[in-house]
C-alpha cells in the first residue's frame, strides 16, 4: 500500500484514498464511506496525539483507560477494539503481542501530516482484524524544508518535535521525531493518590528513489515507544484501587518496496516486505510482573492492469500476500507458568475489478485468507458509486470481514484462572451500507446508513465444573446498525467548517436468548471543527460530543454502570512574528468537563498549554 502527497491547495477539496481500494482513487469517485483530516488541519489542530483527532471522525467511539497516554481503544460502527486495522506509512501495525489490538496511545500526532479513517468491513481488500474498518496514518510531507515545535502547560506537560525532507527529481528524503511526557493526575481519585503520567518517543524515516522514468524504489522505518503508569489491582485482593502499576511498550518496524509503471501505463505493480517487531513489559512498584513480545514478517506483490471497452475504463488488480507472527510471553508472578512461545503464518490471494463510466464506478473485490492454526476464510465486498447530476451521488456497498484468533485466545494460560482454546475459527462480519452524498462547489454533505451482523464472535467464558474461563465461538449473532451525516463547508483558506453526527445501535445477544447493548459505544456521537488563516493568524478549534454509555464495573458488586455523556472542546491560535516563527496557545477540555471513558478511571480537566513553531517549508523543484 503506496503512501502518496495528497495536493492539499487551499481551494482544491478533491484528495486521493489510499485504503479504500489496492490503488489510490479520487475521494470524488470512491463509493467507500471515507475521512480524510489533511495537513492543515492537523497542524491547525495540533493534538499531541492521534487519538485526539480520531475523535473527530463519525462511529469512532473512542475510550481511554484513564488520562492521556493510557492504553486506549476505538471501535468503528460498534466493532470490538481488535477489529480495526492499522496502517503507519503503509506497514501493518496491529501489535501481535497485545491482542493484534492497535497501540493508539503511542501515535504521536507530531510524526502524522495525513489521516485517512474508512469505515466498514474491509478485509476483502486488506484481510484480517478489518471488520470495523482501516485507519491509515501517512508520516510523509514530500514539502521540502524543515519545521521544529516545542511546548509546555498544564498537567506537567511538555513535548517537542521536529522534522525535514529533501526531495529532487530522484527521489526524497524524509523524517521525523516527536517526544512527549505528562506528570498527569491521580487517574483512581482516591485521597493522597499519586499522578499517573506519561511519556512517549517517537521516529520516523522514509526514502524513496526513482530508477528510469517508471520504475521506483523506497523504504520507510517507525519506531514508538512508550511508559505509562496506572492504577491496578491489588495484588492479593484483586480489587482496582491506586497502585504503582507501569506498562512500557517498544514497536519498530519497516518495509521496503519496488514500483514499476506510471499512471498511463497499461501495467504497473510493486513488491514489498516489512518486518514489525514489539515489547509490551508491565511492572508494579518497579517490579517486573509480565512481559510479551510478537514479530511480523509479511511479503507480497500486486500486478495492476488497465484497460478500455468502449466507454467503461477497467483496473484489473491482484494481489498475493504472506504473513509470519511469532508470539512470546514471560511472567515472574506465576514462576513462568504462564510462558508462551508460539508462531502461526497465512497467506492470501486478493483480486479487485474497478469499472468506471463518467458517472459510475462499480468496485468488486474477493479475497481467500489461508491460515495454518485454523480455518480459512473468504472475503466478498461489492461496491457502487452513481453521480445523479447536480453535485448528488448515490452510493451503495455489501461487505464483509473477518479477524482472527488472537495468540491469547488460542494459547493464552493463567494458573487457576484461564486457558485459551486452540480450535477457535476467526470471527466473521457481512454488513450493508447505502449513501446520498452532494458536492457542490465550497460545499460537501453525506447522510449515510449501515446494518452489519457479527457471526463467531470469540468471547470469554467459564466451566461450571472447573470455574476457568476459557474463549468459545458465540453462536448467536451481534448486531450494529447506524446512521452517519457529514457536512463541510469552505471559503478559501479564511476558514473550514466540518461537523458529523453518528447514531449507532450495537447489541450482543443476552443469557435469556435477547439482545443487550453493548459496552463502551455511545448511542449518540459527534463532533464540530474549524481552522483556517488570516494574515499572520492561524487557528483551530474543535468540540467533540461523546453520549452516554454502558460500562462494567471492576469493583464489587460488579454490576452495569451508565458513564454520562460530555462534551470535548479544544482549540489553538497562532501567531506569526516573522515569516517561519510562530508564537501560539493551546487549550484542551475547555468546557472543563468532567467524564469517564471507562468506569473508574479519572481523566482531566481544563489544561492549557504555549508553544513555538519554527518551519520553512518550499516548492519541489
Amino acid at each position: 500500500m503506496p503512501a502518496l502527497p495528497i495536493d492539499t491547495a487551499p481551494i482544491d477539496t478533491s484528495q486521493i484514498v489510499i485504503t479504500a481500494s489496492r490503488v489510490p482513487e479520487s475521494d470524488g469517485d470512491t463509493p467507500a464511506s471515507v475521512s480524510i483530516i489533511d495537513p492543515q488541519e492537523i497542524e491547525r489542530l495540533d493534538e499531541p496525539l492521534v487519538i485526539s483527532l480520531l475523535r473527530l471522525t463519525p462511529s469512532a467511539a473512542v475510550t481511554s483507560i484513564g488520562p492521556a497516554g493510557s492504553l486506549t481503544e476505538v471501535r468503528i460502527r460498534g466493532s470490538e477494539a481488535n477489529h480495526t486495522l492499522l496502517f503507519v506509512d503503509g506497514i501493518k501495525i496491529n501489535d501481535p503481542a497485545s491482542g493484534d489490538a492497535p497501540r493508539f496511545e503511542l501515535l504521536n500526532a507530531d510524526l502524522a501530516s495525513r489521516i485517512e479513517v474508512v469505515r466498514g468491513p474491509q478485509s476483502a481488500l486488506w484481510g484480517s482484524d478489518a471488520i470495523g474498518g482501516v485507519i491509515s496514518v501517512n508520516g510523509l510531507d514530500d514539502a521540502p524544508g524543515y519545521a521544529a515545535s516545542a511546548e509546555t502547560g498544564s498537567f506537567g506537560f511538555a513535548r517537542a518535535s521536529a522534522s525535514a525532507a529533501l526531495t529532487s527529481n530522484a527521489g526524497s528524503l524524509s523524517g521525523a521525531v516527536g517526544w512527549q511526557r505528562a506528570t498527569g493526575i491521580d487517574s483512581f481519585g482516591a485521597p493522597g493518590g499519586d499522578k499517573d503520567g506519561y511519556r512517549n518517543l517517537s521516529g520516523r524515516v522514509r526514502r524513496t528513489f526513482a530508477i528510469g522514468p517508471t520504475i521506483k524504489v523506497g523504504a520507510a522505518a517507525i519506531a514508538l515507544t512508550g511508559m505509562s503508569q496506572f492504577d491496578g489491582y491489588d495484588p492479593v485482593t484483586f480489587v482496582h484501587e491506586d497502585t504503582r502499576d507501569e506498562s512500557r511498550n517498544r514497536l519498530a518496524a519497516a518495509r521496503a518496496w519496488a514500483e514499476f509503471g506510471s499512471g498511463d501505463s497499461p501495467w504497473s505493480g510493486d513488491i514489498s516486505a516489512s518486518l514489525l517487531g514489539s515489547s509490551n513489559r508491565n511492572l508494579l512498584a518497579d517490579e517486573a510482573l509480565n512481559r510479551t513480545i510478537g514479530t511480523r514478517r509479511s511479503a507480497g506483490a500486486q500486478v495492476e492492469r488497465r484497460f478500455s471497452t468502449g466507454r467503461v475504463d477497467h483496473r484489473l488488480i491482484v494481489a498475493a500476500e504472506g504473513e509470519w507472527e511469532s508470539f512470546h510471553a514471560r511472567d515472574t508472578v506465576y514462576g513462568g507458568l504462564t510462558d508462551q512461545d508460539r508462531t502461526r503464518d497465512h497467506n492470501a490471494l486478493t483480486a479487485e475489478w474497478r469499472a468506471s463510466l463518467p458517472r459510475f464506478t462499480g468496485d468488486l473485490a474477493i479475497r481467500r485468507d489461508m491460515f495454518d492454526r485454523f480455518k480459512d476464510a473468504t472475503s466478498l465486498r461489492a461496491s457502487a458509486l452513481a453521480k445523479l447530476g447536480g453535485g448528488f451521488a448515490l452510493t451503495g456497498a455489501y461487505a464483509e470481514g473477518i479477524s482472527q484468533p488472537t495468540f491469547f485466545d488460542l494459547y493464552g494460560f493463567f494458573p487457576g484462572n484461564f486457558v485459551g482454546n486452540p480450535s477457535l475459527k476467526p470471527e466473521s462480519s457481512r454488513g450493508f451500507e447505502a449513501s446520498l452524498r452532494y458536492r457542490r462547489g465550497a460545499v460537501e454533505a453525506s447522510l449515510t446508513g449501515y446494518r452489519q451482523r457479527l457471526h463467531d464472535e470469540i468471547v470469554d467464558v467459564t466451566d461450571p465444573g472447573t470455574f476457568l474461563q476459557t474463549t468459545v465461538n458465540r453462536q448467536n449473532v451481534s448486531y450494529r446498525s447506524g446512521l452517519e451525516a457529514q457536512a463541510a463547508w469552505r471559503i478559501g483558506d479564511t476558514l473550514r467548517l466540518t461537523g458529523d453526527y453518528a447514531y449507532l445501535h450495537a447489541t450482543e445477544p443476552d443469557p435469556l436468548g435477547g439482545q443487550s447493548p453493548e459496552l463502551r459505544r455511545p448511542k449518540h456521537s459527534g463532533s464540530i471543527a474549524a481552522d483556517g488563516a488570516l494574515g499572520r493568524w492561524t487557528y483551530g478549534a474543535s468540540l467533540a460530543y461523546v453520549g452516554a454509555h454502558l460500562d462494567l464495573a471492576d469493583n464489587f458488586p460488579f454490576g452495569l454502570v451508565r458513564l454520562h455523556s460530555y462534551w470535548l472542546a479544544a482549540a489553538r491560535v497562532a501567531y506569526a512574528l516573522k515569516p517561519g516563527v510562530e508564537l501560539y496557545v493551546r487549550g484542551s477540555n475547555l468546557l472543563g468537563a468532567r467524564y469517564e471513558d471507562s468506569v473508574g478511571y479519572r481523566t482531566e480537566g481544563r489544561g492549557l498549554f504555549v508553544g513555538v513553531r519554527l518551519a520553512d517549508r518550499r516548492s519541489s523543484p
